[in-house]
């Protein structure tokens, strides 16, 4: 079984075109995961969750972002982890087609599968079990560590997988040890240059073989709709996101 793996659309629907549609051109991809964060930062809301939603072939779970959003919409505790944002938050929140809410409250927080006989699990982020179930103001997800092998085994060392898939912490992660592959193909949506990054990954009896890809892209127009849209913050999430380009 061969299957995509994208995380950390953030709201580029640009990105998010790039990606499908070199994924859709191949013939041997058996199914997409996205893992969390389709929404904030970026503005197309509407439109990247209208390109997900419409798949059949596609699985998604929530991620910090996306459950913020639904916390201001539903009138919720907003986290205070994500008391910079909130007023973001608001904006997207007041932006949203309200059709996507109750599908947005619909998706799991974690996926896990057996296939090929290898343990698979999707999560936005690590979340201790206590707190799988915990409200997004209550911050359940853990604190983000640097990215190394030593690192995320203890992050993960009550999970025993074959493949552990997650976004949330935006450069790409890749570390394997005798039993585990660590997997974060990096932000589709947030990058410092016009391009997005997904993985392919091979799921077969004999072992699992993980393949990183991007795509490049022409974002000049992604760029210049935050300000047009007087995206909140946009200057600076600009910077900080998408690592100061010009359109």
């Amino acid at each position: 079984m061969k299957v995509a793996i994208i995380t950390d659309v953030h709201g580029n629907a640009s990105a998010l075109k790039a990606v499908l549609r070199v994924i859709d051109q191949r013939d041997d991809i058996d199914h997409i995961y996205c893992l969390g964060d389709m929404v904030g930062i970026g503005p197309d809301t509407n439109e990247v969750l209208e390109l997900l939603f419409a798949r059949n072939d596609l699985s998604m779970i929530t991620g910090n972002h996306d459950e913020a959003v639904l916390a201001i919409i539903n009138g919720e505790p907003h986290p205070d982890g994500h008391i910079h944002v909130k007023e973001h938050h608001e904006w997207i929140a007041e932006r949203m087609h309200r059709n996507f809410i109750t599908k947005l409250e619909k998706l799991p927080r974690t996926i896990q599968h057996i296939i090929n006989d290898h343990s698979v699990y999707f999560t936005h982020y690590h979340m201790e079990s206590k707190k799988l179930d915990e409200h997004i103001s209550l911050n359940p997800f853990s604190k983000i560590v640097e990215p190394n092998l030593n690192n995320l085994e203890m992050l993960f060392k009550d999970h025993h997988h074959d493949l552990i898939g997650f976004g949330h912490h935006h450069p790409t992660h890749l570390f394997r040890n005798d039993r585990t592959i660590f997997l974060n193909p990096g932000s589709l949506g947030c990058n410092g240059e016009p391009v997005a990054p997904y993985a392919i990954v091979t799921i077969e009896s004999t072992g699992i073989q993980v393949n990183l890809e991007k795509v490049n892209y022409d974002n000049s127009s992604f760029l210049l709709s935050y300000k047009s849209l007087q995206v909140p913050e946009y200057e600076f999430i600009i910077r900080a996101f998408h690592g100061g380009q010009q359109a």
